[in-house]
C-alpha cells in the first residue's frame, strides 16, 4: 500500500494529469486541490483508524464475554432442567 496519506495520493494523481505548460500555476492549483479535499474530508463523520481498531477490540471483548455468558447460562439450565 502507498504510504502516502490520501489526500497526499489524490493531488499527486490531479497533479500528474495537469498541462505541462502551467509553471508556477501547478502549484497553487495543487494547494487549492489539496486545500478543498481536506475542508471536504473534514466535514465528513469519519472516525479515526485508531478509533475503529479500539472499537473493533471492545466488541470483540464483548462478544468473548455474552459467549461465555451464554455458556453459563446453558449450563446453568441443564441443571435446573430448564
Amino acid at each position: 500500500m502507498n504510504d502516502l496519506p490520501l489526500i497526499d495520493r489524490i493531488v499527486a494523481e490531479i497533479s500528474q494529469r495537469l498541462p505541462a505548460g502551467l509553471g508556477e500555476l501547478r502549484g497553487e492549483v495543487e494547494r487549492n486541490v489539496q486545500a478543498v479535499l481536506r475542508e471536504a474530508i473534514s466535514r465528513l463523520d469519519l472516525v479515526s483508524r485508531e478509533e475503529f481498531d479500539l472499537q473493533t477490540q471492545v466488541l470483540a471483548r464483548t462478544r468473548q464475554k455474552l459467549e461465555a455468558l451464554e455458556r453459563e447460562l446453558g449450563a446453568m439450565e441443564r441443571d435446573t432442567g430448564h
